[in-house]
C-alpha cells in the first residue's frame, strides 16, 4: 500500500487558485506551490530556490506557458520533494523539478511555483548541449532542443512505489473570501490528499459519481449537457475545439466555469430576461453587482452532465448559485461571477464544479487513463 499525505491548501495567496506548502532539497526548503490538474510540470521559482551540491543537475530544460499568458523557462534538476507531516509523509528522493530562471511578469505571483498534477504527455523537456542550470538557455534555444518526455510528480510517485497516482481535493471557494478572517477563514481553506482520497470519509458523504477520462493528456471529459434549473437542458456538441481530444476538462487550476460563446449565450437564453442581462453584463462586460442586486436565492442550480465511467450512469454535478456567483470576492459586498468566456468546443470546468464536492482524480483507474470521482462534500 502506498503512502498517503493529507495537505492543507489555501486560496488566500493567489486570489482564488489553491496552493500547498512542499519541502525541496536536502535542506527541506519550504515553498508554496499552486496545485494544478491542468498541467503536469513541477516548477519552482529560481529566486526562491538555488540548487545545491545534493541536487543532481541535468542537461534537460523546460519551457511552459499557460492559458492566462504566463510562462517560465527553467533547468530540470533531480531533488528530494517532501509533502505532508508526521507519519503521513510522502517523500520522493529524485523528483523531476524545473527551477525557473526566466519567467513572465507575475508568473509565480503570490506563490513560489506550480505543481502540475496531469499526465506525462504534457510534461515535455528538451535535451541541451550543456548543464542547463549553468547555461540558462533562452526559451527559443530550449524549444529548439531534442524533445523528450519526463515523468511528472504523480507518475514518479507511482512508478517508484511511494504513493498511488491519485490526488484529491476539498475546496470551498473559487475566489478568496474577503471580510472574514483572511488566511484563517475556513472558506479560504481546503485539503489536498496525495496518494488517496476515498479513505477520507470525514470529508465526504454518500457514494461517488464517476466521470470517464477520455485521454491521458489533461483530465479530458465529455460534457453532454448543462441543465439550467427547471428551464431545461442545453445539449453540448461532442466535437472538441481544434487540438483537443475532448470537449471539456476538469481543472483545479481554473477558478471559473470557462465556457465558449455559444454555450454562454445558450445559458443566457435559459434564464429569465433580468437574470440573463445581469449575468451577461457581469461575464462579458465586467459589471460588478452586490448581494442585494443579485438575490442569490432566486437563481437556478446549474447541473453539468458528464459521461460516466465505463458501465455506469452519466454523472450529474450540481453547481448552486452561491458557487457560480461568489460573494465578497475582490471587495467586500461584491458578487462576481465564477463563469468566464472561453473558446467554442472547449469547456474548462474549474473550481466552481469542485466546490460542492470532494473530488478524486484517480490516475490509476481505467488502465491508467484515469477517472474523476465526485462525492458530496461535508
Amino acid at each position: 500500500m502506498g503512502k498517503i499525505a493529507r495537505v492543507p491548501i489555501t486560496n488566500f495567496y493567489v486570489g482564488g487558485d489553491y496552493s500547498a506548502s512542499m519541502l525541496f532539497g536536502a535542506d527541506k526548503v519550504p515553498l508554496n506551490l499552486l496545485v494544478d490538474t491542468g498541467s503536469s510540470a513541477l516548477a519552482i521559482d529560481g529566486k526562491k530556490y538555488k540548487p545545491t551540491s545534493s541536487d543532481k543537475l541535468t542537461k534537460l530544460a523546460q519551457s511552459d506557458s499557460y492559458g492566462d499568458g504566463s510562462s517560465w523557462t527553467g533547468a530540470v534538476i533531480n531533488t528530494q520533494v517532501t509533502v505532508g507531516s508526521g507519519a503521513a509523509l510522502v517523500a520522493l528522493s529524485d523528483a523531476n523539478v524545473a527551477v525557473a530562471y526566466r519567467e513572465s511578469n507575475r508568473m509565480f505571483d503570490g506563490c513560489d511555483g506550480i505543481l502540475g498534477l496531469a499526465y506525462a504527455p504534457l510534461d515535455d523537456a528538451y535535451q541541451m548541449p550543456d548543464v542547463t542550470w549553468k547555461k540558462k538557455y533562452s526559451s527559443s534555444q530550449v524549444m529548439a532542443g531534442e524533445r523528450q518526455s519526463i515523468a511528472p510528480y504523480l507518475t514518479q510517485l507511482d512508478t517508484e512505489g511511494v504513493a498511488f497516482e491519485v490526488v484529491s481535493f476539498l475546496t470551498r471557494r473559487s475566489y478568496t473570501h474577503l471580510g472574514g478572517k483572511g488566511l484563517d477563514d475556513p472558506l479560504n481553506q481546503g485539503v489536498m490528499i496525495i496518494g488517496g482520497g476515498t479513505e477520507a470519509t470525514d470529508l465526504y458523504s454518500g457514494s461517488f459519481q464517476g466521470v470517464r477520462v477520455l485521454a491521458d493528456a489533461w483530465y479530458n471529459t465529455n460534457l453532454k449537457a448543462i441543465v439550467v434549473g427547471q428551464s431545461g437542458s442545453i445539449q453540448v456538441p461532442s466535437r472538441p475545439a481544434r487540438g483537443y481530444p475532448s470537449n471539456s476538462i476538469v481543472d483545479s487550476g481554473t477558478n471559473s466555469l470557462n465556457l465558449g460563446p455559444k454555450l454562454l449565450h445558450a445559458l443566457f437564453a435559459k434564464l429569465p430576461a433580468a437574470q440573463a442581462e445581469m449575468l451577461s453584463n457581469a461575464v462579458l462586460r465586467g459589471t460588478v453587482y452586490t448581494v442585494d442586486d443579485i438575490k442569490l436565492d432566486q437563481w437556478p442550480t446549474l447541473t453539468f452532465v458528464l459521461e460516466g465511467e465505463a458501465g455506469k450512469p452519466d454523472a450529474q454535478l450540481a453547481v448552486p448559485p452561491q458557487n457560480y456567483w461568489q460573494v465578497n470576492a475582490y471587495q467586500v459586498g461584491a458578487v462576481l461571477p465564477a463563469i468566464t468566456s472561453g473558446d467554442d468546443g472547449m469547456a474548462i470546468l474549474g473550481l466552481p464544479l469542485m466546490n460542492g464536492y470532494f473530488t478524486v482524480f484517480d490516475g490509476e483507474a481505467d488502465n491508467h487513463r484515469g477517472v474523476i470521482r465526485f462525492a458530496q462534500a461535508k
